[in-house]
C-alpha cells in the first residue's frame, strides 16, 4: 500500500494493450485539461460528446468550455437517464446522431456520464463506421473506478444485462473527482460497492484500509483519490494481461453472477442501483463460499458488516418490491456470460483477497442457497 496522495495531485495509471495503450488521468480539476489532452492525442479531431439529460445540466457546459479553449468542435448527442437507455433503441438514436453530426474517424466520441452513457457511447463508437476514437470522461465514482476503464461496452437484452456488445478501449479516460461532488449519497455508496470489490479480489491489506479509512472517502478528501487510483491500477493490470476476459478478468465480476441477476429482476429501475446489487452480489458470494467451507463465517460477515455499514444492501429481503422466487433467479443466472457449455461458474473466495474462478458449481445447490436467503428477514 502507498500512502494516501494529496488530493491535487492528478494521478496516471496506464492500460498496457501494446499500440491500443491508454492513459487514465485522476484528480481534481482534470476536466478542464481535457482540451489540450485531445489536441495531443488527435490534432484537428472534433467531438461528439454523448451524455444524459441529468450530467448535462451539471457538467456539459464546463465540458464544451474545455474543448473549446483548444479550438475543438463540438456536438452533444443527449439520452435520457437510467439504465433504460442501453437499448437498441438508443444505440440507433446514437448511432443515427453520430452519423448525421458526420463525425469521421478522424474525430472522437466522448462519453460524458457513468456507467450507462460510458456503455451506450463506447458501444456505438465501436459501430459506427466500423470503428471510432472515443474518449471516458466518467462522472460516477463507479464509473471511474470500474465501467471506465477496460473497453467493456454493451446494452441490455430482455434475458439479462450486458448481454449485447463489443470489446473496444477508449483512447483516454479522464476521472475528475471533483465531478464526484454533484453526486447524490446513494449513487455515491452504489459507485463504493465496486471498490470494496478490488479489496475482496486480491488485496486483504486495501480492504482493512478502506474498513478504517471509508468515511474520509466519502467526505472527498485524498482517500478518495487514492482509492480510486488503488483501483484504476488493479484493474489495468488485469486488463492488460486478460484483455477478452478469458482467464482471470472474469475474477473483476465477483458478485456479479448474483448481482446481474438480481439487477434483473428488480427491473433495472431505481430499486436496485446496479453498484447495490453488486454489493449484494459479493455478500452472496462470500455468504456462498461459507456455506460451502471455503473461508471461515467470520469472514463473510466482516464483508457484510462493512458493506451494511456504509449503508449498501445486504440481505435480499430489503430490496423493496421484493424479487421473484429462486426459479426465476436461477433462469437469469444461466443466462451470465460465463456460463460454460451451460455449465455455471462464479467468482468463489477462500478468504478475504483470495477470489477465485469457480467452474462447474451445482445449479440445485445454488437453487438451494437462494432458497434459504430468500426466507431470511
Amino acid at each position: 500500500m502507498t500512502a494516501p496522495l494529496r488530493a491535487s495531485d492528478p494521478t496516471l495509471v496506464n492500460v498496457a494493450l501494446g499500440e491500443r495503450s491508454y492513459d487514465i488521468i485522476i484528480g481534481r480539476g482534470q476536466l478542464a485539461l481535457l482540451g489540450q489532452r485531445l489536441v495531443a492525442l488527435r490534432p484537428g479531431c472534433k467531438a461528439a460528446i454523448v451524455s444524459d439529460e441529468t450530467v448535462v445540466r451539471h457538467h456539459l457546459a464546463a465540458t464544451e468550455n474545455a474543448l473549446a479553449a483548444s479550438g475543438i468542435a463540438t456536438t452533444t448527442v443527449t439520452v435520457p437517464p437510467g439504465e433504460g437507455s442501453k437499448s437498441f433503441a438508443m444505440l440507433e438514436t446514437v448511432c443515427e446522431a453520430l452519423i448525421s453530426a458526420r463525425v469521421e474517424r478522424a474525430d472522437v466520441v466522448l462519453a460524458l456520464g457513468g456507467g450507462v452513457i460510458g456503455d451506450l457511447a463506447g458501444l456505438a463508437a465501436a459501430l459506427v463506421r466500423r470503428g471510432l476514437d472515443y474518449v471516458q470522461v466518467p462522472t460516477t465514482l463507479l464509473a471511474q473506478v470500474d465501467s471506465s476503464v477496460g473497453g467493456k461496452t454493451a446494452i441490455d437484452s430482455v434475458h439479462g444485462k450486458n448481454l449485447i456488445g463489443a470489446f473496444h478501449q477508449p483512447v483516454l479516460v479522464v476521472a475528475d473527482t471533483a465531478l464526484l461532488d454533484t453526486l447524490p449519497l446513494r449513487q455515491f455508496r452504489a459507485g463504493y460497492a465496486e471498490i470494496v470489490k478490488y479489496g475482496l479480489i486480491g488485496d486483504a491489506a486495501f480492504f482493512a484500509w478502506l474498513e478504517a479509512n471509508w468515511r474520509e472517502l466519502f467526505a472527498g478528501g485524498a482517500a478518495r483519490e487514492h482509492a480510486i487510483a488503488v483501483s484504476c491500477r488493479m484493474k489495468a493490470a488485469i486488463v492488460a494481461r486478460d484483455e477478452r476476459e478469458t482467464g482471470e478478468r472474469a475474477l473483476l465480476n465477483l458478485g456479479h453472477t448474483f448481482g446481474h441477476a438480481l439487477e434483473a429482476a428488480a427491473g433495472f429501475s431505481d430499486r436496485l442501483l446496479h453498484g447495490e446489487a453488486i454489493a449484494l452480489g459479493m455478500a452472496l458470494a462470500f455468504a456462498f463460499s461459507a456455506q460451502r467451507g471455503l473461508l471461515p463465517p467470520s469472514e463473510a460477515e466482516r464483508v457484510e458488516r462493512h458493506l451494511a455499514g456504509v449503508g449498501l444492501p445486504v440481505r435480499v429481503a430489503s430490496v423493496p418490491g421484493g424479487l421473484p422466487d429462486a426459479d426465476r433467479l436461477m433462469e437469469l443466472i444461466a443466462q451470465d456470460k460465463k456460463v460454460k457449455r451451460g455449465k455455471l461458474t462464479f467468482i468463489l473466495a477462500r478468504g478475504i483477497g483470495a477470489s477465485f474462478i469457480a467452474r462447474d458449481v451445482d445449479a440445485t445447490e445454488v437453487r438451494a442457497f437462494l432458497v434459504d436467503k430468500l426466507a431470511e428477514q
